[in-house]
């Protein structure tokens, strides 16, 4: 389970890591950066930015998180991949999936998936594929929504056929995660359900 501490402060992030919490996921990467900051003295804390990434912003986020679950192009694999500092074990990606389909969000279409799997597997040591992410189509149709989960479950089922190091698969949010659990997610992004509704972006 991934919490995802967006917009709250990083004093809930120390107590959801004191009820013994580990993973969170920051939207915004100043934000988590910050955030990082500030908890620095809790041990084995693990961060993923899971927002969209912009190139300009690779280097910080390659030098502090331990995850990035939104890379969807060769350009910000790379970015991340050349600014990940030696000394550190390789950064945990996922390629984010549209599988919605929709212009408004990020992501790869199901045909660009295995052409940036394999660069980052033979060219981007400093990268470790560990699956895919996507955000479903925002509606309250459970049998849209379990579509869109069950493709998201048969490519990365495919993906794991070609790479040993593909193990999670990160779809669900506090409203639906019943049901993308019962379609293959191994990973939960909840927010909500954990620290309460999300404050307003300053």
């Amino acid at each position: 389970m991934l919490a995802v501490s967006k917009t709250k402060p990083a004093s809930m992030v120390q107590e959801a890591w004191q009820a013994g919490q580990r993973a969170f996921g920051e939207n915004y990467v100043q934000e988590g950066l910050q955030k990082i900051q500030d908890c620095q003295s809790l041990t084995d804390i693990e961060w993923h930015l899971i927002g969209p990434l912009q190139s300009n912003k690779c280097k910080p986020v390659a030098a502090h998180f331990d995850w990035v679950q939104s890379v969807d192009r060769h350009k910000i694999a790379q970015r991340l991949n050349d600014n990940r500092p030696q000394s550190l074990a390789p950064l945990n990606v996922c390629l984010q999936i549209n599988i919605s389909g929709e212009s408004s969000k990020s992501g790869l279409n199901t045909a660009e998936v295995k052409s940036l799997a394999e660069a980052i597997h033979k060219s981007m040591p400093q990268l470790c594929l560990r699956g895919l992410m996507a955000i479903p189509s925002n509606t309250e149709d459970d049998i849209k929504l379990a579509e869109e989960f069950k493709q998201m479950q048969g490519l990365f089922s495919q993906l794991q056929q070609s790479y040993d190091t593909v193990d999670t698969l990160s779809m669900g949010m506090s409203g639906d995660m019943a049901l993308a659990i019962a379609n293959g997610s191994t990973m939960v992004r909840v927010g909500t359900a954990i620290f309460g509704a999300r404050s307003p972006k300053q």
